[in-house]
């Protein structure tokens, strides 16, 4: 084994050499450029490391450079393992974690190493349909949660300037196993995307008459799906067997909804709706809270320059505030309805109040 110099400070000082100058590597530097934490940066693009280093995000890493503190590998899933060793290799005293979205996968590749006591593997949830450093912001990862995920040889200064590194980007660590961690974004990541891709697929070949009835469902439905598909064709294989445990449940919940139907019993029908809404339920609420019961308030909103802002500013009048917001646009006319969903307390006030001001409103 070969531990940290005793003289590597406990806490997040810099500097940091950030490995891959994509969206999230530098968003991570600029985040932390805010701070004053000196940023390196590092990546196998030329292009991207010089827009990165342009933006702000820190300075390119060069051989005489001062030793980092902690390497942040935010590489493809595919190169993650050979990165993370790598990091290790090269920065003997520095801490290392990555941000992919797997952590066992490369943490059974690495295992043998003989500083693998120096590795925390972390996984920001956040990130957009877009890619490379130019889409980056300082701001990508407030109030996101951020996976911390030590292995059982992790030493604890490295968990915690780990942790310190999510906090001061804005996001919310919150602390798992690596194999608890896969299990968790298979079922709340990477099921979800899988199914939404194949649900838009249906759509690829429908005729052009049945997508004209298209509405909030099917959008709401397969938004995430179309996202470039590249990045899943490696998250994937990675995450397979938490992914085909989720499938091999959910194909027997299909099954069931095929006999349910054929049979036309409604108590089977029943039960695996009701088992939907409890899923829904079931998710976090607002800030992290118990689910609140909520109401959806539909107003008629011309498709015009200044009418949303005008809505929520007549919202605002009514003294309610709006918890979320879904539009749905109206495909023969210049008008959209906006749901606005409130506390169930304040849906009467709402109406009352947006009908007095003359927006057309229902329930």
């Amino acid at each position: 084994m070969s531990p940290p110099s005793p003289q590597m400070p406990d806490h997040l000082t810099g500097p940091v050499l950030i490995v891959g100058t994509g969206l999230l590597g530098t968003s991570i530097g600029l985040a932390l450029r805010k701070h004053g934490i000196e940023v390196q940066l590092s990546d196998l693009s030329a292009d991207n490391l010089r827009t990165a280093s342009g933006l702000g995000a820190g300075t390119p890493h060069t051989p005489s450079a001062k030793e980092p503190q902690l390497v942040v590998v935010a590489v493809p899933p595919d190169h993650l393992a050979d990165a993370i060793s790598s990091a290790l290799d090269e920065h003997p005293t520095a801490w290392v974690t990555d941000i992919g979205s797997i952590k066992s996968g490369p943490l059974n590749t690495i295992a043998g190493h003989t500083s693998v006591e120096r590795y925390c593997g972390s996984h920001p949830m956040a990130g957009t349909q877009h890619s490379g450093p130019l889409t980056a912001s300082a701001t990508l990862f407030e109030g996101r949660p951020w996976a911390i995920t030590p292995h059982e040889a992790t030493n604890p200064t490295a968990t915690a300037v780990v942790t310190e590194l999510a906090e001061l980007t804005g996001a919310t660590p919150l602390r798992f196993g690596p194999e608890e961690h896969d299990r968790a974004v298979a079922r709340t990541s990477h099921l979800p995307h899988l199914m939404s891709a194949l649900v838009a697929g249906r759509l690829a070949d429908a005729p052009e008459g049945h997508l004209a009835l298209s509405g909030p469902g099917v959008r709401d439905v397969t938004r995430i799906a179309g996202t470039d598909p590249g990045m899943w064709l490696q998250i994937v294989p990675a995450n397979a067997a938490a992914i085909l445990e989720l499938i091999d449940q959910l194909g027997a919940d299909l099954a069931r909804l095929q006999a349910a139907i054929i049979a036309d019993d409604r108590d089977a029908l029943q039960q695996l709706l009701a088992n939907g809404v409890a899923g829904t339920l079931a998710i976090p609420g607002k800030h992290g809270g118990p689910v609140r019961p909520m109401s959806s308030v539909f107003v008629v909103v011309p498709d015009h320059p200044g009418e949303l802002a005008r809505l929520f500013a007549d919202a605002g009048h009514a003294g309610v505030n709006v918890e979320d917001v879904h539009i749905d646009h109206d495909p023969g006319r210049d008008l959209g309805q906006v749901e606005l969903v409130v506390d169930v307390s304040n849906e009467e006030t709402l109406v009352a109040s947006l009908t007095a001001r003359g927006w057309t409103v229902h329930q």
